[in-house]
């Protein structure tokens, strides 16, 4: 065989291989040529959902030589339009943070295949380039429901969230779950929906009210409102659990813990998927076992809130505890 024919075995060596099926494999993008966004609902400076996410895409950034953008506190009128702006763009990559997302990308990645669309804690994806990847949420709640089961002296604890969205009523479901598992004198949650994200004023009478109903220890899992909730429980010098990121800070004698989501793995995990092109359009989930769900303890936390996290967590991961019904 001579040389010009060694290049043409070559050639077709090299054109199988990208041929599987009858599909061309995906070639990898350049990390620093990659256009990508993320779009969040709120703030970068509300220590909860939107801080979390923005500190876990820098980290992503850093470690993966990216230089994905963000954009923040974008309206949920403006949703459809934010997707559509970075489709006729031509960017790579356009995420989302929260399942309130998930209607305006199920209508809009259609019209952009060349881009695709991932919807962080997201419930639906759809054939060519919508994916979403969910957090189990009530893992969180389930350890976040073990603090306030710990920490109530009342048996009665108050929850919050923003919408009646189904993995945010998960959240609440463990909550209740983990407060029962380790406190046979719980009483009852009062539990409430804020149909708000951002109304930290309404944050704050909520947890008003359940505290004036004997509620002594509140949950809130509803981003910036949540800093309302904080207030409130300041004033009254009752508990109150962090979510999604550590808020211990906020009251450190009054919160003895925070459910943190180490996003850091999941951002590096499904940016490292869409850079060598394996975003598939499907849902898929990540929790304790894969190292996105921690707890932070304050120095009020008690040995037997940290013992008992600990136990809860190897038993979710190891399947004795699953996840609960409505409650």
């Amino acid at each position: 065989m001579n040389r010009k024919n060694v290049g043409i075995a070559v050639i077709v060596v090299v054109m199988v291989s990208l041929l599987v099926g009858g599909n061309v494999v995906a070639q990898p993008y350049n990390p620093a040529e990659f256009k990508a966004v993320l779009i969040l609902p709120g703030p970068i400076n509300d220590q909860g959902w939107n801080a979390t996410n923005y500190s876990s895409l820098t980290a992503a950034n850093e470690q993966l030589g990216t230089n994905i953008e963000y954009l923040e506190n974008v309206q949920q009128q403006d949703f459809e339009a934010t997707f559509r702006n970075y489709g006729n763009r031509g960017y790579h990559l356009v995420m989302a943070a929260g399942t309130q997302f998930d209607n305006a990308a199920y209508i809009i990645a259609p019209l952009y295949p060349e881009t695709k669309y991932l919807i962080i804690n997201g419930s639906q994806a759809q054939a060519p380039n919508l994916t979403a990847v969910t957090i189990r949420e009530w893992e969180g709640g389930y350890l976040a429901g073990i603090l306030a089961g710990l920490a109530t002296k009342s048996g009665i604890i108050g929850e919050i969230t923003a919408f009646p969205y189904p993995v945010l009523k998960d959240i609440l479901y463990g909550v209740t779950a983990g407060a029962q598992a380790v406190n046979p004198n719980f009483k009852q949650h009062i539990r409430a929906f804020a149909n708000s994200w951002d109304d930290v004023a309404k944050g704050k009478d909520m947890a008003a009210s359940m505290i004036e109903q004997g509620a002594d220890v509140i949950f809130s899992s509803a981003n910036q409102l949540g800093l309302g909730s904080v207030m409130a429980v300041k004033e009254a010098g009752v508990k109150f659990i962090g979510y999604a990121s550590n808020q211990n800070e906020l009251a450190p004698d009054l919160i003895p813990g925070s459910v943190i989501y180490k996003y850091e793995a999941l951002y590096t995990l499904t940016i490292k998927k869409a850079l060598q092109g394996e975003l598939q359009p499907e849902v898929f989930s990540v929790g304790l076992s894969d190292g996105v769900i921690d707890v932070a303890f304050s120095a009020s936390a008690t040995p037997e809130m940290q013992t008992q996290i600990q136990a809860a967590a190897e038993q979710i991961i190891a399947g004795t505890i699953t996840k609960p019904e409505e409650n």
